[in-house]
């Protein structure tokens, strides 16, 4: 799958979630936007894909969107091979230590959880909550009981 497919998915777990945003700005004169792969109500999240070093771009990303919004910057990797390469690393050291929140999820649940969505009854966030599922997607950080401050 691609990131912007990743990122509908995503968004449609979390309730209120939107993806693929534009958030404008200008710069002497000029309108300019960038694009945000999912926001909500309290966060704005980049997704990087492992094994791609353009994942690093994600804390710059997330952090010039929380500039624009307000909101808590996110980045979640996507684990596509099953094991935390030298990016994943990366990011999980440097996004904390410059204010963003890191998370990690499996493609393989993203997918799963997306096709057996329909037999689930919907709740405001529907992220796994037990088991395997949540063990290589916790998304806990991103509910809206969270009680996230703007950032």
């Amino acid at each position: 799958m691609t990131e912007t497919q990743l990122a509908a998915l995503l968004c449609a777990f979390l309730g209120g979630g939107e993806a693929e945003t534009r958030q404008y700005f200008d710069v002497y004169g000029m309108a300019r936007h960038v694009r945000v792969d999912c926001e909500t109500p309290s966060h704005v999240i980049e997704l990087g894909l492992d094994g791609t070093p353009s994942a690093r771009d994600s804390v710059h990303q997330a952090l010039f969107a929380a500039h624009l919004t307000g909101k808590m910057p996110v980045v979640l990797m996507i684990d596509r091979d099953g094991y935390e390469g030298r990016f994943e690393y990366e990011l999980r050291h440097t996004a904390p230590m410059a204010g963003v929140l890191y998370l990690r999820c499996t493609e393989a649940v993203i997918v799963r959880w997306a096709a057996t969505a329909p037999g689930r009854g919907r709740a405001q966030d529907d992220l796994p909550a037990t088991g395997n599922a949540r063990t290589v997607c916790d998304l806990s950080a991103l509910t809206s009981s969270a009680g996230v401050e703007a950032f």
